[in-house]
């Protein structure tokens, strides 16, 4: 299974944002950290808000800090909630699989997939930039040429 972009992005801003010790970086900024278009991480900061994992504030002072309840996310639920609950091979398509009445894989890979959630589900956001996780992301967080 591979996550898509939107997932691997909202993972990685909430990593960014729960070693962020009293800086409150932009979107802007957390943007060309992990170097991704500002309109991508944009759209994916606006979820996270929405989800209230993130908090972000506008203007001069403005910003986006990790919310507590960002902090004790579940990595499993964020994964859910920016994977979706589709399925993982398109049974009903445009041109629907000619084995779908009788197919035993779509079950298969579906109870796979809610492995892989489950797997996730204990895992918090505080617990993945643990060391050496933390110190790593505060590294690329200073940009090139910052200190």
């Amino acid at each position: 299974m591979r996550l898509l972009r939107s997932t691997d992005l909202a993972l990685r801003v909430l990593m960014r944002l729960a070693v962020a010790t009293d800086a409150t970086p932009t979107t802007r900024q957390v943007a060309a950290d992990m170097d991704v278009p500002y309109t991508h991480a944009a759209k994916v900061v606006a979820e996270l808000q929405h989800l209230g994992l993130v908090d972000a504030r506008r203007g001069r002072r403005g910003g986006l800090t990790l919310t507590e309840k960002g902090r004790t996310a579940s990595v499993g639920a964020v994964v859910r909630v920016f994977e979706g609950d589709g399925d993982v091979v398109e049974c009903e398509g445009a041109t629907p699989c000619p084995l779908r009445s009788g197919c035993r894989l779509r079950g298969a890979l579906r109870r796979a997939q809610e492995a892989f959630f489950a797997s996730l589900d204990p895992v918090t956001v505080a617990e993945i930039v643990a060391e050496p996780t933390g110190p790593l992301l505060l590294g690329i967080s200073q940009g090139p040429g910052t200190v």
